[in-house]
C-alpha cells in the first residue's frame, strides 16, 4: 500500500523553507536599507526641529510717486474704476508713500535670538517680523549683513529662550546622503521638503561660493531657510535656484555652513565681515600656461597683476604662480581667495610662490578686504564716457532711473541695470527674462552702469568660467539666472 504522507510533508517543508527565505531576503533588505541610512520617516526629524525654523516677513517704504496721475472726468463711467485701481497699487493720494511686503525664512542658531537669513530676504527692509512655528511673533533688528554670500543675522528679544539649532560640518557631506529642506515656500507657511545632496562645491559666480547642490525642493520664500541633515544639524542656508521658470525643478542651492559659520561669527562679534585681503590679481593656472612656464602640474594661482597693497610690499611679481598659502597647497583661484578671506586681518603669513622655475618663500601681512574695496583703484588713463546702453548676453540694457523704478514699482533709490529688450533667440529669453526686468547683481557684485556687467563677464570669462549669475528683480521679487557667456 502506497504511503503518500512523505511527499505531503515535503511539499509542506518546502513551503515553509520558502516562508523562512522569503522572510529572511525582506529582514536582508530592510538591514540593507538601515546600513545605507535610508529614514523609514522623516516625522520625528520635523517635529524635533521645526520650533527652530521661523518664517520672515519683511516690509519697505516705497517713495511717493511725484508725477503727475491721470486724471478722470467726474461722472465718467469709468471714475470709480480707476479710483479703486489707484487705491489697489497705493496710488490713490498723490505724494502718499506705498508699502511693499516680502517673505522668506530662517532660522534661530542661540537661545537667547540671533537668526540666520539671507541678506536678499531682509535687505532694505524697514521692519522685520519674526513668525515662530509656535505662532508667537517679534520684531527683529539686524545685527550685521553680508551681501558676498547672501547671509544676515538677525536679533530678537524674547521673554522666555528660544528653541534653537546647531550647525553641522558641511565638509563631511557626501553626494547622496539625505538632507531635508524647512521654510516657508511661496508664503505658504511652514513647509517640510526632502531629497538628497545632488553635487557639492557649486559655485555661482561668487567669489566665496560654496554651496551644496540639492534636489529637496526649494522655491520663492524658502530663502534663508535651513537645509538639515539627520542628526537635525544646520548644513547649509537655502539661497537660490537654477530654474527657467522661476519655481523648483530639483535644482536649488545652500550655502555651506563651514562659510556661513564664519561669516555669522564676524558678523556676531563686530556687526560686519572682516576679510583678509592679499592684494593680488590672479587667474587659473591651465594646462597649455603650465607648459609654457615649464610647471609640472596645472595647479596654483597665477598672478597678473600687483597693484599696491601687502603683496606687493612683500615682494610679489606678475608671473608668480602662488603653490601654497599658509602652510595649504593651492590647487586654484578659488581656493586661494578662500583661504586668503579666511586669514586673520593683520597677522603674516606665509606664501610660496614658484618664479622663474624656483620656488620662494615670503611672508605677507594681510589687509582687509573691505577697506581696499572702498578704495579707489588709480588708473593711468583717462576716463573714458559710459556708454548708457548696450546689448550683452541677448538683452539690452540701461542704467536704472529713479523714474523707471517708480514705473516698476521698486524704490527710488533702486540701483541696476534696466533691461529695456531681450532678443527673443537668446538664452536669456528662454530662462524667462523679459522687459522691465533689473539686474541688481553680476556674479554677486552690484552693477550700477554697464561697464559694470561688462567687467564681471570679462572676469568670468578670465576665469575660466562658462556662465555668469545675475539677480534679477521683478516687482521687487529677487531671482538668481546664470547665463552662458561663451
Amino acid at each position: 500500500m502506497a504511503i503518500r504522507k512523505p511527499a505531503a510533508v515535503s511539499a509542506l517543508s518546502r513551503g515553509f523553507l520558502a516562508l523562512v527565505l522569503g522572510l529572511a531576503l525582506a529582514l536582508s533588505q530592510v538591514i540593507a536599507a538601515e546600513a545605507r541610512g535610508v529614514p523609514g520617516s522623516f516625522a520625528d526629524l520635523a517635529e524635533n526641529i521645526s520650533p527652530s525654523v521661523v518664517n520672515i516677513t519683511t516690509s519697505t517704504t516705497v517713495a511717493a510717486s511725484t508725477g503727475a496721475t491721470p486724471q478722470v472726468p467726474e461722472g465718467s463711467p469709468f471714475e470709480e474704476f480707476f479710483r479703486e485701481f489707484m487705491d489697489r497699487n497705493g496710488g490713490g493720494e498723490q505724494g502718499r508713500p506705498r508699502r511693499s511686503e516680502a517673505l522668506g525664512s530662517g532660522f534661530v542658531i542661540s537661545e537667547d535670538g540671533f537668526i540666520v537669513t539671507n541678506n536678499h530676504v531682509i535687505e532694505k527692509a524697514d521692519d522685520i517680523e519674526i513668525e515662530f512655528f509656535s505662532g508667537k511673533r517679534l520684531n527683529a533688528t539686524v545685527v550685521g549683513t553680508d551681501p558676498k554670500t547672501d547671509i544676515a543675522l538677525l536679533k530678537v528679544e524674547s521673554d522666555e529662550p528660544l528653541p534653537f539649532v546647531p550647525f553641522g560640518d558641511s565638509d563631511l557631506m557626501r553626494v547622496g546622503d539625505w538632507v531635508m529642506a524647512m521654510g516657508n515656500p511661496l508664503g505658504q507657511g511652514f513647509s517640510v521638503s526632502a531629497g538628497i545632496v545632488s553635487a557639492r562645491g557649486r559655485a555661482l559666480s561668487g567669489t566665496y561660493d560654496d554651496y551644496i547642490q540639492t534636489d529637496a525642493a526649494i522655491n520663492r520664500g524658502n530663502s534663508g531657510g535651513p537645509l538639515f541633515n539627520m542628526d537635525g544639524e544646520v548644513i547649509g542656508v537655502n539661497t537660490a535656484i537654477l530654474s527657467p521658470t522661476g519655481g523648483s525643478i530639483g535644482i536649488g542651492f545652500s550655502m555651506a555652513s563651514n562659510v556661513v559659520t564664519k561669516v555669522v561669527g564676524q558678523l556676531k562679534e563686530f556687526g560686519e565681515t572682516r576679510r583678509g585681503w592679499l592684494g593680488v590679481r590672479i587667474q587659473d593656472v591651465t594646462a597649455d600656461v603650465a607648459e609654457a612656464m615649464g610647471l609640472e602640474d596645472a595647479k596654483g594661482a597665477l598672478i597678473t597683476d600687483v597693484p599696491d597693497g601687502p603683496a606687493k610690499d612683500a615682494g610679489m611679481l606678475s608671473g608668480d604662480v602662488i603653490t601654497s598659502f599658509d602652510g595649504a597647497p593651492v590647487a586654484d583661484t578659488r581656493e586661494l581667495v578662500r583661504r586668503v578671506a579666511d586669514a586673520p586681518v593683520g597677522e603674516a603669513v606665509r606664501v610660496i610662490v614658484m618664479r622663474d622655475g624656483t620656488t620662494q618663500t615670503l611672508s605677507v601681512t594681510l589687509g582687509r578686504r573691505e577697506e581696499a574695496e572702498g578704495e579707489a583703484f588709480p588708473t593711468d588713463t583717462a576716463p573714458s564716457a559710459e556708454p548708457q546702453s548696450a546689448e550683452l548676453l541677448g538683452l539690452s540694457v540701461q542704467p536704472l532711473t529713479p523714474e523707471q523704478a517708480e514705473q516698476l514699482g521698486l524704490p527710488d533709490d533702486t540701483e541696476g541695470l534696466a533691461v529695456t529688450n531681450v532678443d527673443e533667440l537668446s538664452e536669456a529669453y528662454t530662462k524667462g527674462l523679459r522687459s522691465g526686468d533689473v539686474i541688481t547683481e553680476a556674479g554677486q557684485q552690484k552693477v550700477v552702469q554697464v561697464k559694470d556687467l561688462q567687467d564681471r563677464i570679462d572676469e568670468a570669462r578670465d576665469a575660466g568660467r562658462k556662465s555668469l549669475l545675475l539677480l534679477i528683480r521683478r516687482g521687487g521679487d529677487p531671482r538668481f539666472v546664470a547665463l552662458a557667456i561663451e
